[in-house]
């Protein structure tokens, strides 16, 4: 993947990271092209880390971007048990913003949750807001066909795409 041409840089659509990456990730039946999206977008426990220090994970193709990285990370057991994911880091945590929306296939079906968040320092409520944000992506499972139905989220694996500050 380094042999790519000059200007090339991995930017998927909202569409393709759910539909392709994340659900590829969470059927698990391809091995080599799990491998493939490992190389291309890695699995990380981000709450391990604080936000800059994530860059270094990233791999390959959004590896030189300055704006934005894309991570795999496990579903907490907290969140499996049908509990809140714990999100803080060494020095800080992520707060959701606004609501979560949905992310439409070209056919406009909800195919996952996208969610914002911003990363504050300190500790909740006296934490202070940074610039740092992120979106958290979840897979809605294929039976979910309408919007009015409560779509049924996919495990384990969420996709973050890290926007930095």
């Amino acid at each position: 993947m380094e042999d790519m041409a000059p200007g090339f840089r991995f930017y998927p659509t909202e569409e393709e990271l759910v539909s392709f990456y994340l659900h590829h990730k969470l059927e698990m039946k391809r091995e080599d092209l799990n491998r493939l999206m490992d190389r291309v977008i890695p699995i990380v426990n981000i709450y391990e880390f604080n936000p800059w220090d994530l860059p270094q994970f990233s791999v390959y193709l959004c590896h030189k971007d300055p704006e934005q990285w894309f991570f795999f990370i496990p579903w907490q057991e907290s969140e499996a048990r049908g509990g809140r994911p714990k999100r803080l880091t060494t020095t800080g945590y992520w707060k959701a913003t606004g609501s979560p929306g949905f992310v439409y296939s070209s056919r406009n079906r909800p195919i996952g949750v996208k969610r914002t968040m911003v990363f504050y320092n300190g500790r909740a409520p006296n934490g202070i807001r940074t610039e740092w944000k992120m979106n958290e992506y979840k897979a809605i499972e294929q039976g979910a066909s309408s919007i009015s139905a409560t779509p049924t989220v996919s495990k384990p694996h969420l996709l973050f795409n890290y926007l930095s500050k």
